[in-house]
């Protein structure tokens, strides 16, 4: 079982920078395939970017070059910095981890607000 709490969310003016950041418990974190999802309203929850347990990353198309994905295995921590903001990236960002082997996330954070001002 892994329990994910997001923090770092808020609002930003268009240009401007966020770091979220993902802690989860339980001593297997590094185990985990750990995925950054967000969902605006009247959309479908996409993949922002994910990151293998080898640190290995992919990004979204809409995000690639203005975000960066990282995690940190000895503080149970993923993160997510976000720079060059639009308002398009408004959304609940969501943290997520799946094992290795699963090709769905399992488990889930309870997301937090991202806001780009125009």
């Amino acid at each position: 079982q892994v329990q994910l709490v997001e923090s770092g969310g808020g609002l930003v003016q268009t240009g401007g920078s966020l770091s979220l950041s993902c802690a989860a418990s339980g001593r297997t974190f590094s185990s985990y395939v750990m995925g950054w999802f967000r969902q605006a309203p009247g959309k479908q929850r996409e993949l922002v970017a994910d990151i293998t347990t080898g640190g290995s990353t992919i990004y979204a198309s809409s995000v690639r070059g203005r975000f960066t994905i990282s995690r940190d295995n000895a503080k149970n921590t993923v993160y997510l910095q976000m720079n060059g903001l639009k308002p398009e990236d408004t959304a609940v960002y969501y943290c997520a981890a799946r094992a290795i082997l699963d090709s769905n996330y399992k488990y889930w954070g309870q997301g937090t607000q991202v806001t780009v001002s125009s």
